[in-house]
C-alpha cells in the first residue's frame, strides 16, 4: 500500500481548460449558425465580448476562422461576420465491414474530399490489415493533391465497425466479426498511419454523421435506429454521443425478443442478414441492392413477407428508444436501398402510443436518415473533427 486510498470524483478543471471549452463553444455556433460577428458569439454563447474577441483572435491565428467583408446594419457600425475555415483541419473514416472496407477524408465542416473503397480478402485480418493500410495511404496521397497543408492538420483516424466490442464469440459468429474483434487492429492503425485512433461501431457512426450533417444536425436528442446487417441504434444524448462503459450502447439488435415461445435477438428478424436469407441472396453479391430493389418492385411474396415482419419489430423498436431516451425524434438510416427504407418507413406506420406523443411536437417521431453506402465512413470521419473541436464535457477535465 502506498499511504493512498482509492477516492471516486470527476477531475476538475482549469483556465487552461475552461479556454479550450470556450473555443470550441465558438467554433460548434459557427459550425451550426454559418458567419457570425463577434457580437452575435457573444450574445449567444453568454461570454464577455472581450473574451470572445480574444478567442477568435486565437483561433484565427490558428487558421480554424477567418473573417469576411464588414456588414453595415442600420446606424451603428459595420460589423465584421466570421465563418469557419473548412481547411483548418482534416480527418480521416474508416469504415470496416464483413466484405468490403471504405475510407473518406473530410475537412472542418465535414465534406467529403476523397474517397476509396477496396474489397475485404478471405482470411480476416490477418490479410485485410494490408489492405487497410494500403487503402488509407492511397486516400493522404489522393488528399494531399487537393491539399497539401492537410498532412500537418490531420485530427485522426476514425474508424467504425460491427459491434459489440469485447465480448466472447465463436470465431464463426457472421453477426460480430469475432476475428477482427480480437486483433489488435487500433495498434496496427496508430503504428501503420501514424495518426490518433479511436473506434466506434457501425451504428454510432451513422449517428455521427446525421448530427454532423443530416437529419440530426442542430438537434440535442435523438436516437438513430442503424439498419445494416444487423441492427444498432446511435445515442444522441444532451448533445453528445453516449457510448456506454465499454463503447457498446445502443446495441438493440441484441435485444431479444420472444416469438412463439421462441427468443431471438431482434436483429435476427430485422436486418439485412434475416433478408438475404430469407430471399436466398448473397450478401457478398456487388448486385444484391438491385436485386432486392427488383423483388420490391415484382412484390415479391417474400420480400413483403419481411418488410412485414420488419415493421412491425421497429415498430416496437421505436416505442422502446421513445420511451426509454425521450428523443426529439427517432431517425431511421443506415445502409439498406432507399427504395427499402421508404417501403419500411411508411408500414412501421402508425406508430405504437408513447411518451413521445405530445402536443407540442415540432419533430415528426420517425424520420428517415440518410441511406447511403458512405455514410457509416463518413460518420467516422467526422468523429476526429468533433472529438478536437466540439465542445464536450471530457474535453475541459484535467486529464
Amino acid at each position: 500500500m502506498d499511504g493512498f486510498r482509492s477516492i471516486k470524483a470527476k477531475s476538475g478543471t482549469n483556465l487552461e481548460g475552461a479556454s479550450a471549452h470556450n473555443r470550441r463553444v465558438l467554433i460548434e455556433a459557427l459550425r451550426l449558425n454559418g458567419a457570425l460577428s463577434r457580437a452575435d458569439l457573444a450574445r449567444a454563447t453568454r461570454l464577455t465580448k472581450q473574451t470572445v474577441s480574444n478567442l477568435m483572435e486565437s483561433l484565427e491565428a490558428d487558421g480554424l476562422v477567418t473573417s469576411e467583408a464588414a456588414v453595415r446594419k442600420g446606424r451603428g457600425q459595420p460589423s465584421t461576420p466570421y465563418r469557419l475555415v473548412a481547411e483548418g483541419a482534416f480527418a480521416i473514416g474508416l469504415q470496416i465491414d464483413r466484405h468490403v472496407t471504405r475510407a473518406v477524408a473530410v475537412d472542418l465542416v465535414g465534406n467529403a474530399l476523397v474517397r476509396a473503397q477496396a474489397p475485404l480478402p478471405a482470411g480476416g485480418p490477418q490479410r485485410g490489415a494490408k489492405v487497410i493500410l494500403d487503402l488509407l495511404e492511397g486516400l493522404r496521397q489522393d488528399l494531399r493533391q487537393i491539399a497539401p497543408q492537410s498532412e500537418s492538420r490531420l485530427a485522426g483516424l476514425g474508424v467504425a465497425m460491427p459491434g459489440p466490442f469485447g465480448l466472447d464469440a465463436p470465431g464463426d459468429d457472421p453477426w460480430m466479426m469475432a476475428a477482427w474483434q480480437a486483433y489488435p487492429l487500433l495498434e496496427t492503425l496508430a503504428a501503420g498511419t501514424g495518426l490518433d485512433v479511436a473506434l466506434q461501431n457501425d451504428a454510432a457512426a451513422c449517428a455521427t454523421a446525421e448530427r454532423m450533417l443530416g437529419a440530426a444536425h442542430g438537434l440535442d436528442h435523438a436516437v438513430c435506429i442503424y439498419l445494416g446487417y444487423g441492427v444498432g441504434a446511435g445515442l444522441i444524448l444532451g448533445g453528445e454521443l453516449y457510448a456506454g462503459a465499454h463503447g457498446n450502447a445502443g446495441e438493440i439488435g441484441m435485444v431479444l425478443l420472444s416469438r412463439d415461445g421462441v427468443r431471438s435477438p431482434f436483429e435476427h428478424k430485422a436486418s439485412l442478414a434475416s433478408l438475404y436469407d430469407r430471399l436466398g441472396l448473397d450478401a457478398g453479391d456487388i448486385d444484391v441492392n438491385r436485386q432486392l430493389i427488383a423483388r420490391i418492385e415484382a412484390g415479391d411474396p417474400g420480400m413483403l413477407g419481411w418488410i412485414a415482419d420488419a415493421a412491425a419489430d421497429l415498430r416496437w423498436a421505436v416505442h422502446m428508444v421513445e420511451t426509454l431516451f425521450d428523443p426529439q425524434t427517432v431517425i431511421l438510416s443506415g445502409v439498406v436501398p432507399i427504395e427499402l427504407a421508404r417501403r419500411l418507413a411508411s408500414d412501421i406506420e402508425p406508430l405504437l402510443p408513447s411518451n413521445a406523443v405530445r402536443r407540442d411536437r415540432t419533430l415528426a417521431r420517425l424520420t428517415l436518415g440518410m441511406f447511403d453506402p458512405w455514410a457509416v465512413a463518413l460518420g467516422a470521419a467526422v468523429e476526429p473533427i468533433g472529438r478536437a473541436f466540439e465542445p464536450r464535457f471530457a474535453a475541459i477535465l484535467k486529464e
